[in-house]
Parts: C-alpha cells; sequence; structure tokens
C-alpha cells in the first residue's frame, strides 16, 4: 500500500511539464501569466491533500490527475484568489439603512457620475473657467448653501471627522459645554467625550440625564467656553420627564456670549420625512433657520449618497475649518464628490427626490405599493418551493430605517416568509445567505425565514428568483 501511495504520488506531473502542455497553457490563458505557476502548485498540493485523507478511487484519481484536470483545478482556485472580496448582496432585512450591507444605495445618477470621473481625469481641483487651481469643496458648496441655507460648506470622509474638524478647529485647548443627556455613543464605540479629548478641548457636562435647563448652560460659561454643543439623539430617545432647551434658546445665548452654537446632527435630512407622517427627525435647514452656527451630519445615511461627513452653518466658523491641517487628512476623493454632488441635485425638488434617491423611495414607498411587489414574487416563485418543500406565505411585517436614524419608526410592510419541511429556518437563511449566486440577506422571526420586499431595489426581482431558486435546487437535492 505504501508503495501505491508513493507511485500515485510520484505520477503526478511536474509543475514544468504542466507548463509546456499547450491545452495546460490554453486553460490557464484567461489568468495573469505571474499566476500560473503558485495555482498549479495549490492544485498539486489540494490533489496531495486529497491522497492524505483517505485513498481515493483510483477511477476517480487517474481522473483528476490529468494534465487538463488538474489546469481546470488550477484555474478555479486562481479564480477564487482574484475573485472581489467585496461583493453585492440582496437586502431583504427590511432596514433601510443596514450599516453592514453598506448603508445608503446610490441613485442611478450618482453611480454614473462616479464612472464619468473615475475612467478619466476631472476637474477635482481646477477651475475650468479661469484655468486656475481650484477647490475640490466647490462642486457642491454651492449646491449645500442652497439646500440647506447656509454661508458656507465642507465635506470630509465621514461625520465622525467631521465632528473631529469642528471642535479641533473651533475649541481646542478651550471648553465645550453640552448635556449630559447627550453624551452619546454611536458604532464602533465612538463616542463624543473621546472625541472631545482627542481634539484638546475639555467637556464641560451640564444638567441631568433626563432634564438639562437653559440655565445650566449659562452657568457653566466661562471666559475658555468656545462652543455650545447640541448632539441630536438620532439613534435613540429619552422620553417620559425630560427637557432640554430649544435650539434657538441656546442660538441666542450663545451668540449673547461671542459664541458658536454646534450641532451634531448625525443622520442629517434635507427631505422633511415629518411632513409625510414619517418620524420627527429635524432638517439640516430648520437646525440652522434656528440659529445654529455649525452643523454636521452624515452623507451615506438619511441623505442617501456616498459616506461623507458634511459641514454645513455661517462662514466665520466654517473658514477656521477650511484652512485647519486636519482638513487635508481629511478630505474626500473625487468619488465621493461625484456621488454627493449628483445626489444633491435630486434633492431640488422634492418629488424628484422621492423617486431617485433609494433611501427617500424606500422609506416613502407606500404598504400598498410593498404588498403589490411582494405578492408578484410569490406568484413567481410559489412552484419553485413547493417543490422544494419550502411553505412560501405572504406576512406583514414592520421594516426599520436604521443606520441610527429615526429609532422609533417602524414602517408597515409585506414579506416573503419561509419555512422548510426538512430543514430548520436557520440552515434555510444560511442556504440563502451563503448561495453562489448574489448572497440573499433576510430574518429570521418566529422559526421562518422573512425576506422584506421594502428594501429590494426595482430592478432586482430577477436576481432574487435566481438566488432562491438556486437555493430551492439545492433543497430538492438533499429530499
Amino acid at each position: 500500500m505504501a508503495q501505491d501511495r508513493r507511485s500515485a504520488l510520484r505520477g503526478l506531473p511536474a509543475v514544468h511539464r504542466l507548463l509546456g502542455d499547450p491545452a495546460v497553457r490554453e486553460a490557464l490563458a484567461p489568468i495573469p501569466g505571474g499566476l500560473w505557476v503558485p495555482a498549479l502548485q495549490d492544485a498539486l498540493a489540494e490533489l496531495r491533500a486529497m491522497w492524505a485523507a483517505g485513498s481515493p478511487d483510483p477511477a476517480v484519481w487517474a481522473k483528476e490527475t490529468t494534465a487538463e484536470a488538474i489546469a481546470a483545478r488550477a484555474r478555479g482556485l486562481a479564480d477564487r484568489k482574484l475573485a472581489a472580496h467585496l461583493r453585492p448582496v440582496l437586502n431583504l432585512t427590511g432596514t433601510v439603512l443596514h450599516t453592514n450591507l453598506g448603508r445608503a444605495p446610490l441613485s442611478k445618477r450618482a453611480i454614473q457620475a462616479i464612472c464619468a470621473v473615475a475612467e478619466g481625469y476631472s476637474n477635482l481641483e481646477f477651475d475650468l473657467a479661469s484655468g486656475e487651481r481650484g477647490s475640490r469643496h466647490a462642486h457642491v458648496e454651492r449646491r449645500l448653501q442652497a439646500l440647506c441655507g447656509a454661508e458656507a460648506a465642507l465635506v470630509v470622509n465621514n461625520n465622525a471627522a467631521a465632528v473631529l474638524l469642528v471642535l479641533s478647529a473651533l475649541a481646542a485647548g478651550g471648553e465645550a459645554v453640552v448635556s449630559r443627556g447627550q453624551l452619546v455613543e454611536i458604532g464602533g464605540s465612538f463616542r463624543i467625550p473621546d472625541v472631545m479629548a482627542q481634539a484638546g478641548v475639555r467637556l464641560v457636562e451640564v444638567g441631568a440625564t433626563n432634564k438639562t435647563h437653559l440655565a445650566d448652560f449659562e452657568r457653566a460659561i466661562t471666559p475658555q467656553t468656545r462652543l455650545l454643543v447640541r448632539v441630536h439623539t438620532s439613534n435613540y430617545r429619552i422620553v417620559g420627564f425630560t427637557e432640554q432647551p430649544s435650539l434657538r434658546e441656546l442660538a441666542a445665548l450663545a451668540h449673547r456670549n461671542g459664541l458658536a452654537l454646534y450641532e451634531d446632527l448625525g443622520s442629517g435630512a434635507l427631505f422633511d420625512f415629518a411632513a409625510r407622517g414619517i418620524g420627527d427627525e429635524p432638517t439640516v435647514a430648520a437646525s440652522l433657520r434656528a440659529g445654529v452656527d455649525v452643523v454636521t451630519f452624515s452623507g451615506d445615511k438619511l441623505l442617501g449618497s456616498a459616506q461623507a461627513g458634511i459641514i454645513a452653518g455661517a462662514a466665520k466658523w466654517i473658514e477656521p475649518m477650511r484652512k485647519h491641517p486636519l482638513m487635508r487628512a481629511l478630505r474626500p476623493d473625487k468619488l465621493t464628490l461625484a456621488a454627493l454632488d449628483a445626489t444633491l441635485a435630486a434633492y431640488s425638488d422634492d418629488a424628484w427626490a422621492a423617486e431617485e434617491i433609494p433611501v427617500v423611495r424606500m422609506l416613502t414607498e407606500s404598504y400598498e405599493s410593498v404588498a403589490t411587489r411582494c405578492r408578484a414574487l410569490a406568484e413567481r416563485l410559489r412552484s419553485t418551493m413547493e417543490a422544494a418543500q419550502v411553505r412560501l406565505e405572504e406576512a406583514d411585517v414592520a421594516s426599520r430605517v436604521g443606520g441610527g436614524a429615526l429609532p422609533q419608526v417602524e414602517l408597515p410592510s409585506r414579506a416573503l416568509r419561509l419555512r422548510a419541511a426538512h430543514v430548520s429556518a436557520q440552515q434555510l437563511f444560511d442556504d440563502l445567505r451563503t448561495v453562489p449566486a448574489v448572497p440573499v440577506v433576510g430574518r429570521l422571526a418566529q422559526d421562518a425565514v422573512l425576506l422584506d420586499v421594502r428594501t429590494l431595489l426595482p430592478g432586482q426581482e430577477d436576481t432574487l428568483v435566481h438566488s432562491v431558486e438556486a437555493v430551492a435546487a439545492h433543497l430538492r437535492a438533499r429530499v
């Protein structure tokens, strides 16, 4: 047996002999030449491991060790190494701004804008009118000024960066006063007190967790005070016996003392969702109208664009940030600016924004519309599911906004509910999540898999059907 084993392994062709075979070279031609040798080495190593795990059937071994079979194995291994790790998935969780799934999907116009500047050169920092060097911020600043009612605006690479820049530029070496009820922690253990410390700002806490009065802020102001800070609790709510001074009151107090009022809005909405009966999220424009001097918010949450941190407000406070050394480290790239510019353009008309920007469209879509789409999918999948012994039903569910925005808002929605006869709900969920086509991410509830149709983007229906049918075929093979 040992002799047979040695003979079988010695019979594996050497890499240099495989490379001399025209059929092998043809099979490997689609992958870069520099990967041929390591791919063949990996393929041969797999075959040795296969033998070590237990002598395979001689007929199988003979089939797997031909030059053509080894080349095919090498090609498959190389393809897996070259495959993109960041992959598209279908979001059927019902959470519109799902942080783990990339938050806001971009509009078609934003995607086209990214492609247009990515495939060649652009006027990122070049003023075409004057022929002189320009500012990258100019591409979106005018739109932000118009939409927010701001004198000036800047963009950095996310809202955490925006908070850091504001504090570093306007309050370093001094004090910032904030209510205890707003010392929040958001994703990734990002805490307002920690950011203040990093920016060289001394935190002054006032009031209590549930109640802070204007007088608390007034008593805390000293010659070292640089900012009054308001943090919008976008990812949670304190309800019941609570009180906070209004923005107008805080703004008046700040201005009487020659200070700036800074508000971190977090999610930051340009669209008035409250007017559509969706939550109570304040708009950026409303904060600035109330007297806030500087507002920061995210680009990839309620705004519905690429990851970015947006700073808008009074020019006298924005200019020090524009010139701050951190600005260069935090500045956005051309792809972010292209997506943001295209997204902001759609906000020039509410109806256009609700139609074109996926996040706005998903949040404002009626229950009836979602239910109609769900019914159409159920009809397409019913026979396939029955053949795989999967019970398919339509069910009422509640979608969520996500992304730390509007935590108490539930959106009435409709979902496909799947229960398999021969596998658990967890196994079915895992099969959908790992399907080789396009992964489908739903959610588990009441021993079933729910596929919430609200977060299925238009045009993804065929992809969903294909992925679910692939899972159904796998289930039929198990039975």
